[in-house]
């Protein structure tokens, strides 16, 4: 038995304890997510409640067809929308072209992230600059470069396609290095 399904079905039998391993276990990943696209400490503390309320509820219906850390990204990802759609927040950004046919299909461009976080000062200057990326976009930068998902993985938790993730996360590379490269007078 592995370890999501030992988790799962400790849940359901009602054994102590279980249910607060199974929060312990994915709580990081359900912070990260909701805290990116809502932006706001208080009300994402809120859905992070929410989310495992859900997950608590829902548990049941989990088929282990993914991981369980996809399926609750998936319920953190859609309490998060739903709180922006509430809110009518955007989620991504005005000039964002859907086109599933765009020249920014590609996920890799050349720009490490990693790397260019390298340095004390640049990585100040980027975590403020994917602080200022639209929900959607810095969501997917921090699920793929700082939680090292997957594009399927992220694909499946957003129930976004595999094309539309890897042209959010081109578009905000892209909009991370001009950001940089404006602030800090250099190439990134």
């Amino acid at each position: 038995m592995s370890e999501d399904q030992a988790v799962v079905s400790a849940v359901l039998a009602g054994e102590p304890g279980a249910f607060e391993r199974l929060v312990q276990r994915h709580q990081a990943l359900v912070w990260h997510m909701v805290y990116r696209m809502v932006a706001q400490p208080e009300d994402a503390r809120e859905l992070c409640q929410d989310v495992f309320l859900r997950v608590h509820d829902r548990l049941r219906q989990f088929r282990f067809e993914s991981s369980l850390a996809t399926w609750i990204g998936r319920v953190a990802f859609n309490v998060a929308t739903r709180h922006l759609q509430k809110k009518k927040i955007a989620w991504v950004s005005a000039d964002e072209d859907e086109g599933e046919n765009s020249e920014y299909l590609r996920a890799s461009d050349g720009f490490d992230l990693a790397e260019a976080c390298a340095d004390q000062e640049l990585m100040r200057h980027m975590a403020a600059e994917i602080e200022r990326l639209p929900a959607l976009q810095r969501t997917l930068v921090t699920l793929y470069h700082l939680d090292e998902l997957g594009i399927g993985d992220i694909a499946t938790s957003t129930g976004l396609p595999e094309g539309t993730v890897k042209n959010y996360l081109f578009r905000a590379r892209h909009r991370l290095r001009k950001q940089l490269e404006t602030r800090l007078g250099v190439l990134a």
